[in-house]
């Protein structure tokens, strides 16, 4: 199901790709489908799969992953794909029931499978992808989509968004009585994600410049002077903690040192900005080409096999070196959008190495899904994440490859229905 892409014409994403390139992303786009239905879980949200595509009944459900779901299936049905439209009602039912507190508001982290709450804390990282999952789906129109959206418009408008400080709060307690002392820039990069998309749906310009306010603190402040080595992990005044969770350096959401995969996660998003604003400023494509050169100056083959390493420590030394399909779907990502924007053929090159690597290393040639994570001699392994959790990178990093820059990927497609909501706040 896999092709390499040596030989292919230096065309810009989204310009007539030659005929192996596009073979390559439709058998892409249908075997991560294929592993999206295979998470329906019938009873109401969506499984975690296995190594071999299964759904794994000993995790509970993941908020994130309902939402990563939801968004995916939604691009899908916005893209004419049949048989999606139920698997995005399936998602917005679960959010808006199985998921939600119907008590204090807001949404849980995760439920055991007879409803039972994993934790009592609710955090910034999965109230971005509800928004996320809200806006997709009421891009493609799917019924009940707009009254998630206003609900959770409301919920991070009050409680994880800082109108004063232009930043994001991390996580709170369910009565949100107590804030978590702790800021963290995976989040706020999530909440980017998010603002763009809601602008988009909505027409509220708001939520871009909230979207430039998270990036010019985090990238063109803190990022920057780091020479482009974002801490992730803060203080609740923002100070930047460089030494937290040294001693669990391969936590999934909150490692020790700085993330490679993030600094090319920021460097996409920052185009996708340029296109919500009136003005954008020119620091947006100098930082997001910075931290792509940073990206594979420090993090690509170097401990001596191929792929990007986890985490660097301050010194750019690898700390974790497991290779992590995300990542590679974020390099993906960044060099297409990248080339698309500048025209610079060595994004161009890195769009071919990369696509090269999760040919040969990451996506199954019987299934075509994706190994999640791989170990320093690239074969698979299990250290951080266990399993194949969800699409939702792999998936976009098909789209990114072959389409124009926008606010959001939804956006990329004409809305079912009416092209605005509108919203509470």
């Amino acid at each position: 199901m896999t092709e390499s892409l040596s030989s292919r014409q230096s065309t810009p994403p989204g310009q007539t790709p030659d005929t192996a390139h596009q073979r390559l992303l439709a058998n892409q786009r249908g075997a991560l489908l294929r592993a999206a239905r295979t998470s329906v879980r019938p009873e109401g949200g969506f499984w975690w799969l296995g190594e071999r595509g299964e759904p794994d009944p000993r995790e509970p459900l993941h908020t994130w992953i309902a939402c990563r779901m939801t968004h995916v299936f939604a691009l899908a049905h916005l893209q004419q794909v049949p048989d999606t439209a139920d698997a995005v009602d399936h998602g917005v039912a679960t959010l808006r029931g199985t998921l939600r507190d119907a008590q204090y508001g807001g949404w849980f982290s995760a439920v055991e499978l007879g409803g039972k709450p994993v934790t009592d804390r609710k955090s910034a990282y999965e109230h971005a992808f509800v928004l996320l999952a809200a806006s997709s789906a009421t891009r493609a129109g799917r019924p009940g989509a707009d009254q998630l959206l206003n609900e959770a418009i409301e919920v991070v408008g009050d409680r994880f968004w800082d109108e004063n400080a232009g930043r994001t709060r991390e996580s709170w307690s369910r009565d949100w009585s107590e804030l978590e002392p702790y800021r963290g820039a995976n989040s706020s990069m999530h909440m980017v994600e998010a603002f763009l998309a809601v602008g988009e749906v909505t027409g509220d310009r708001r939520w871009g410049q909230r979207a430039l306010a998270i990036c010019e603190h985090l990238v063109h402040d803190v990022a920057a002077r780091q020479d482009w080595r974002l801490p992730e992990h803060f203080t609740a005044d923002w100070e930047a903690q460089l030494d937290y969770n040294l001693d669990q350096p391969a936590d999934p959401f909150r490692p020790y040192g700085s993330t490679v995969g993030h600094w090319l996660e920021w460097a996409r998003l920052l185009l996708h900005l340029e296109t919500a604003l009136v003005a954008p400023p020119r620091w947006l494509l100098d930082d997001a080409r910075a931290l792509f050169t940073a990206a594979v100056t420090r993090g690509w083959s170097v401990d001596g096999a191929d792929g990007f390493v986890y985490t660097l420590d301050w010194s750019d030394q690898p700390v974790v070196r497991s290779r992590m399909h995300w990542v590679l779907a974020e390099a993906i990502g960044a060099a297409a959008t990248l080339w698309r924007r500048t025209g610079d053929r060595s994004y161009e090159h890195w769009h071919q190495v990369f696509w090269d690597y999760a040919v040969c290393h990451l996506i199954d040639g019987k299934t075509g899904q994706w190994h999640h994570e791989l170990d320093e001699r690239n074969q698979p392994a299990n250290r951080v994440w266990h399993g194949r959790p969800d699409v939702y990178h792999a998936y976009q990093a098909v789209l990114l490859s072959q389409s124009p820059i926008k606010p959001s990927l939804a956006g990329l497609y004409a809305p079912v229905g009416t092209d605005q909501v509108e919203v509470s706040r």
